[in-house]
């Protein structure tokens, strides 16, 4: 970074090809925090070429599974050691507050931590099919080479999702992170090198290049010399990367971002603290990190018996909410990743006021002459809305609170089911029976019943319906890296007398 090449092909640091760069803007003020290389499509097919040397060679793929999960528990010891330089980056480049980049490093320390242990256990499955001179294995195997793109939210976060699965699998990659926050990856690399040479890790198994998706796509997705490809974005390039693949059969797996309800019963109310915990969880569910989420709570269905209270109280905190620089400790939140987004997030909020929709807090910047060079946006709250307004269908991934009534158990359902994404949802109720009922019925990777954002290595991530396919983290999670093989052993072969002559 400024000055020293960012691409990581081969085992070699390189700039561009043509020596082209880009800045990387700190949203909270507009200065350049940094200037890093841009890749051109020959630098994006040499990282390629270079994965699959590694990967044909076989060394990679032959290392013992307990080398590789002593690998990835190396790495989870260089990460905690560079927590703080980390978080750091991770706070300049995106704009969230350093409390969250943290939790974000620790959180990526516990993927690595956890594919370690599951590496090291895993071991071939034997089928009993009944004849004593036969033993039937099914084995994995790496699946080859993966190009691994992650997005700008949680730039090193969501990349550990896919980086620590593929080493444990043992197999070769290209990542690349968005190019609007590439800083905690091409540091993450760096540390990746570190532990590849105390390991022995053979040249190529791991490459890094950085630029648009515009640019380089097409040279990391529709080649014949990728196995896999794993990206988590929007839903656009995930179909553009889906036809792309498809000439090739090339697996491909992506989270597509979501629409994500967050249900509240009025039962809460039966419990002393039931209330103001669900206006709590409401308020971090959709304006953590300014809503730039794709599990984001952003659709409030409350029913309508305590609907006026509730909405009212939520409004009052989110207009309490203290925005600044991530690395200022009094700030609650930080600004949007760029004038770009914001930009995006503006048109959708004037689109809710066109459609009808009851703007009761925000739709602006903020006032604070402090915050006038950052890319800050208040949060926003809508009321009376409902399913036939965009702003209630479409991801706006910005901090914008959609506000929908009900008034029975099904129709709740219907409407936290009502839309083409399937990522996550919450529910909020005292009744436990209630709770277990609508969680089974909605349609949605992952529900937070009476809780909402948690997540742990150990459980399937991933949607339903557009929000994508496949999946990441848990066991599942390492299996997109791995083929099965089924090894059929004779181990008493006698002639078959099929054919007489």
């Amino acid at each position: 970074m400024d000055g020293e090449p960012d691409l990581y092909i081969a085992g070699v640091w390189r700039h561009a090809r043509d020596r082209g760069t880009r800045d990387i803007v700190n949203p909270a003020d507009g200065s350049v925090a940094a200037v890093v290389d841009e890749a051109t499509p020959d630098d994006a097919r040499e990282a390629i070429a270079a994965a699959r040397r590694a990967f044909d060679d076989g060394a990679w793929r032959a290392t013992p599974a307990t080398a590789r999960a002593a690998l990835l528990d190396r790495v989870a010891d260089l990460l905690q050691r560079d927590k703080e330089d980390l978080a750091l980056l991770e706070t300049r480049d995106t704009g969230k507050t350093l409390a969250e980049s943290r939790i974000d490093i620790d959180d990526v320390t516990s993927v690595f931590r956890y594919y370690a242990k599951l590496v090291g256990v895993q071991s071939d499955r034997v089928v009993d099919v009944g004849d004593p001179a036969v033993i039937s294995r099914v084995v994995t195997e790496p699946i080859g080479v993966c190009v691994l793109i992650a997005p700008w939210n949680y730039p090193l976060l969501q990349m550990s999702w896919k980086i620590a699965p593929a080493l444990g699998a043992g197999c070769t990659m290209v990542a690349k992170p968005s190019e609007v926050t590439p800083l905690s990856t091409i540091a993450f690399v760096h540390l990746l090198e570190e532990a590849f040479q105390e390991h022995s890790v053979p040249t190529g198994v791991v490459n890094l290049v950085q630029g648009s998706g515009a640019v380089l796509g097409e040279a990391l997705t529709a080649g014949a010399d990728v196995d896999f490809i794993s990206f988590t974005g929007g839903l656009a390039t995930g179909q553009t990367i889906t036809r792309a693949a498809a000439a090739n059969v090339t697996k491909v797996a992506v989270e597509l971002g979501g629409k994500n309800p967050h249900i509240v019963f009025a039962d809460i109310t039966d419990d002393p603290n039931g209330f103001d915990a669900g206006v709590d969880h409401v308020l971090t569910g959709v304006f953590l990190h300014s809503g730039q989420v794709c599990s984001a709570g952003t659709r409030l269905i409350v029913e309508d018996s305590i609907a006026d209270e509730f909405v009212a109280a939520v409004a009052a905190r989110a207009a309490g909410i203290t925005m600044g620089d991530g690395c200022d400790p009094t700030s609650e939140t930080g600004p949007l990743v760029s004038e770009q987004h914001r930009s995006k997030v503006e048109a959708y909020v004037q689109l809710g006021i066109s459609e009808g929709a009851e703007l009761i807090t925000g739709g602006a910047r903020p006032s604070d002459p402090a915050l006038a060079n950052g890319s800050f946006y208040l949060p926003t709250i809508f009321d009376k809305c409902h399913r036939s307004m965009r702003i209630v269908q479409e991801e706006t991934f910005g901090p914008i609170l959609t506000v929908e009534r009900f008034t029975t158990e099904a129709e709740a359902i219907a409407l936290g089911n009502d839309t083409e994404y399937g990522l996550a949802a919450g529910v909020r109720t005292s009744d436990a029976a209630r709770g277990e009922r609508v969680a089974r019925a909605l349609r949605h990777g992952t529900v937070w019943l009476n809780d909402f954002g948690y997540y742990t290595a150990a459980a399937e991530w991933g949607g339903f319906g557009k929000s994508g396919n496949g999946r990441e983290l848990g066991p599942t999670g390492l299996a997109e890296y791995q083929e099965l093989k089924h090894i059929w052993h004779n181990t008493t072969p006698t002639v078959a007398g099929w054919f007489k002559h």
